[in-house]
């Protein structure tokens, strides 16, 4: 495994659309394995997708405090509700903001083996799940936040 350098804003991997992984293997495995060290190495992140660390492929990982979770080609099939929270980002340090997302959503995607998870949840996971799957699509939080602050 290995910490990897984690890309910031203005980077052209944070914005485009991330490449579906067409089979886990390996590699799949060993990707998996960097995002979660990397994450848990920058320690103020509950989440990190593949492209945060320059690598355009649909994959995840979210770790709120109740054990890794580790998404391949994750894709939010149903949400409800509505929740603002702040959020912030690895790839976008010193900022803050006031996102709107679904209160509860289902997320679907493949695990570290390539077998089915489905996940139904709320709560920050759920924001988590969006925010990491947003990064995927080329989406950032700060362009969904209602209101932008500088962190102390």
């Amino acid at each position: 495994m290995a910490v990897y350098q984690i890309v910031e804003v203005g980077a052209e991997v944070l914005r485009e659309q991330a490449k579906e992984i067409p089979e886990v293997n390996k590699t799949i495995e060993k990707l998996l394995d960097n995002l979660a060290e990397t994450m848990y190495a920058a320690g103020n992140g509950i989440g990190l997708a593949a492209p945060q660390i320059g690598v355009s492929k649909r994959a995840i990982v979210v770790d709120v405090g109740e054990g890794l979770i580790e998404l391949v080609n994750p894709v939010v099939v149903e949400s409800s509700g509505v929740s603002v929270e702040t959020e912030g980002c690895l790839s976008i340090p010193g900022v803050n903001g006031d996102v709107v997302r679904p209160a509860q959503v289902r997320v679907k995607g493949l695990d570290r083996k390539g077998e089915p998870v489905d996940i139904t949840t709320d709560g920050l996971l759920a924001r988590a799940l969006q925010h990491e799957i947003d990064h995927l699509e080329g989406i950032l939080f700060i362009d969904k936040a209602k209101k932008i602050y500088r962190s102390k």
